[in-house]
């Protein structure tokens, strides 16, 4: 295969092969460099490119698409003679990260670079495979910061672009970056697919433990209905047990609402109160690590601190939010607090808050829409908590699917 064109292969001590019989062979992480990560992005570039040489090239990504010196890639790449840069593609929020949550930019000429800027948030399919061949894209290369939950909306982006992309017959490259919150394992319940919407596509588990180049393996291996052609450009350095801090990178809030690495490791729970009348503590400083509503008190945290729940700790908190729910009222519930992020669930402490949420305040309701099936995948969570089920009961109940889920996604796992 050349080494330039295709996929810059190296030993394969760090890696696991894709199964996928369209997904050819990846830069493999090397498990040695602990600590020195390179990004998807930086191996691509230090190669000068090769992989991407004689190609029109079109790029998904948001903000977070840096280099360790928080210059935009898009920058950089239009202003190396080596990449024949044609085209960006937003996702939600936005290309340059304008759009708040469930918006998008637009259609738009990128003042810095002059490049055409599509919106893809919400446009899969022909409509999207019909942009890629408007702008004779050859290779759609993604390069964005996940979050590792299912029901952040990038994996989505990322599935939707690749199913287009192999409609529009072009290739597709992955450009690797870390699960910020790990990916030691998967946690929670898995998506039933009658419940499929932007916010989950395919059965995955809540807390997938997985990067974007993995996550691409596995759709393209398993969920889409013709395999795109894929290369994934792994890291080297990382390890599945990294934290975010580990890496050295730059962190770039990937939505306004996740400001920091502990947003994410708290996110994957957390965001189920977006499915309640309480708000999840967008409009602070703290999103998602905040919770509350008018009428609650110390009992929440209290309660919450009596599950015992490990690796966190509940303080009574209380807090104004400057926009969404409860906009400029002051409301009480609780701030959590993770002391020992390895032991941490945030899956089982969002259902733990859930419900003695809806056993110490007596206004506690879902939203009319049953968004928290959409969220949680199934009815079985907002189904057990109704009728009074604990929180250990809950997890318990999706622990069958849990397992099958981890069987498959080992399959598609390139680090150790």
């Amino acid at each position: 295969m050349n080494l330039s064109r295709r996929s810059l292969l190296a030993t394969g001590t760090g890696a696991v092969a894709a199964t996928a019989a369209a997904s050819s062979p990846a830069l493999v992480a090397d498990p040695t460099a602990r600590h020195r990560l390179r990004t998807g992005f930086e191996r691509l570039a230090d190669d000068g490119y090769g992989l991407l040489a004689g190609e029109r090239v079109g790029i998904v990504t948001n903000p977070t698409g840096v280099n360790r010196d928080v210059r935009h890639i898009v920058d950089v790449m239009h202003a190396d003679e080596r990449v024949d840069l044609v085209a960006v593609f937003g996702p939600e929020h936005g290309f340059r990260g304008t759009g708040q949550a469930g918006s998008s930019e637009g259609r738009y000429d990128d003042p810095a670079t002059g490049l055409p800027v599509f919106d893809t948030y919400h446009t899969d399919g022909q409509a999207l495979a019909d942009i890629f061949t408007e702008v004779r894209v050859d290779t759609v290369v993604f390069d964005i910061q996940d979050a590792g939950s299912r029901f952040y909306t990038y994996i989505w982006t990322l599935y939707d672009c690749m199913g287009a992309a192999e409609l529009a017959g072009k290739r597709f490259v992955v450009l690797d970056r870390p699960n910020p919150v790990s990916g030691r394992s998967a946690e929670g319940p898995v998506l039933h697919k009658e419940f499929a919407t932007f916010v989950g596509r395919e059965p995955i588990a809540q807390a997938h433990g997985m990067t974007v180049a993995e996550l691409a393996r596995l759709f393209n291996g398993e969920f889409l209905e013709r395999p795109v052609e894929l290369d994934t450009v792994l890291m080297s350095g990382w390890r599945r047990d990294d934290f975010y801090d580990s890496s050295g990178l730059p962190w770039v809030p990937p939505s306004p609402n996740m400001p920091t690495p502990e947003t994410a490791l708290v996110y994957a729970g957390t965001c189920l109160f977006e499915a309640t009348n309480l708000s999840e503590g967008r409009g602070t400083t703290r999103p998602f690590e905040l919770l509350g509503a008018e009428g609650i008190d110390r009992r929440w945290a209290q309660a919450a601190n009596e599950l015992g729940l490990p690796g966190v700790h509940f303080r009574e908190a209380y807090f104004a939010p400057t926009f969404s729910k409860f906009q400029g009222k002051t409301i009480g519930g609780v701030q959590l607090h993770v002391h020992d992020r390895e032991a941490f669930d945030a899956v089982a402490t969002g259902i733990g808050l859930l419900v003695t949420a809806k056993r110490s305040w007596d206004g506690f309701a879902w939203r009319s829409d049953n968004w928290i099936d959409k969220l949680t995948g199934s009815t079985q969570v907002r189904t057990m908590i109704d009728a009074g089920a604990g929180p250990d009961e809950v997890v318990a109940a999706w622990q069958d699917e849990l397992a099958e889920f981890r069987d498959l996604r080992r399959k598609y796992l390139a680090y150790r």
